[in-house]
């Protein structure tokens, strides 16, 4: 994006075979993650002769991923796609697992395709010129994959965040290791569930309610502001509909305040907008929204249904307000 153009692209391309690369940039930001952009790029790509025996290398943080990816799913019925992000949330997340997607105005997401990238190549080095917020929206995944997999990596994670966000923190060996235990937590779930029909969907904490804050937000919201308040949001209702053990929302919200992220709704948002911009998520199934809840930190709930946990919209509305 014109981000990180200026920043990396010249210094990617160097590294390949002479003439032959082209740049393409988007303007930066999650409003530009749609339909147009994919046919401009597309149609950018036919102008210049690609063909099957091409490549996309998408160089950027999860907004870049998802429209390259998608692009790339696309083109030709389909070609390889090299996914090199440069954001935290895109080196743990969003890069990881071959989710490819477009953003519609009913909601994030709803146009894509599962397509796996042939490579992943993360370079922590990259995170240096991250803005601070940026950063802190990439532990909202990291937060995440602790409490779905593993509590004494949140427990990690919750300690180090203040020195991570700090100074230096970024580039850092200790930042290494969080990257890795995030890449190998999401890589272990997806490899056993690809398409998303069971074990997949606990990645999903915190997105259902955090993908329809960010629609609301009018992507004013970072993807991982939204999500952190999704997750706080979602452990409140699991303790409060009697899934998850009591404690879990407190530890959770701890958790995400001590990177710097919310965890309540912003003054101004209305709890039917939230519920209505719910109902147009991927996640709803005849007539009731389910949600991937958590049973305590380090354990999903819902094993014998699917991952999931179906939820009425008198529970979801007591808890957003």
């Amino acid at each position: 994006d014109a981000n990180v153009g200026p920043l990396y692209a010249e210094m990617v391309r160097d590294q390949l075979e002479k003439h032959s690369v082209d740049i393409l940039t988007i303007p930066a930001g999650e409003s530009n993650k749609t339909l147009e952009s994919w046919a401009r790029l597309t149609d950018q790509m036919l102008a210049k002769r690609y063909g099957r025996d091409s490549a996309v290398i998408a160089l950027g943080g999860g907004v870049v991923g998802d429209l390259a990816g998608f692009v790339a799913a696309t083109f030709m019925r389909g070609i390889p796609v090299v996914q090199i992000p440069s954001t935290l949330v895109a080196m743990v997340d969003a890069s990881i697992g071959g989710k490819t997607a477009v953003d519609t105005p009913a909601g994030k997401n709803l146009v894509g395709a599962f397509h796996p990238p042939t490579a992943v190549l993360v370079d922590p080095q990259l995170l240096a010129t991250l803005p601070l917020r940026e950063m802190r929206a990439g532990f909202a995944e990291i937060v995440k994959h602790g409490v779905i997999a593993d509590d004494v990596y949140l427990r990690e994670v919750a300690s180090g965040a203040s020195e991570l966000l700090s100074v230096g923190g970024s580039t850092s060996d200790r930042m290494l290791s969080l990257i890795v235990r995030s890449i190998e937590i999401k890589a272990n779930i997806v490899s056993r569930d690809e398409r998303e029909e069971g074990l997949r969907k606990t990645l999903n904490f915190g997105h259902t309610i955090g993908h329809a804050v960010e629609l609301v937000s009018g992507y004013s919201l970072l993807h991982g502001e939204a999500v952190a308040i999704g997750m706080a949001l979602e452990s409140r209702l699991a303790e409060q509909i009697g899934v998850a053990r009591t404690g879990t929302a407190a530890t959770i919200a701890k958790a995400l305040q001590s990177a710097g992220l919310p965890t309540d709704l912003p003054p101004g948002f209305e709890p039917d907008a939230v519920i209505e911009a719910v109902r147009s998520d991927k996640k709803g199934v005849s007539g009731k929204t389910r949600f991937a809840l958590p049973l305590r930190v380090g354990a999903m709930a819902g094993a014998e249904t699917g991952w999931t946990v179906p939820v009425s919209d008198d529970q979801l509305r007591e808890v957003l307000a």
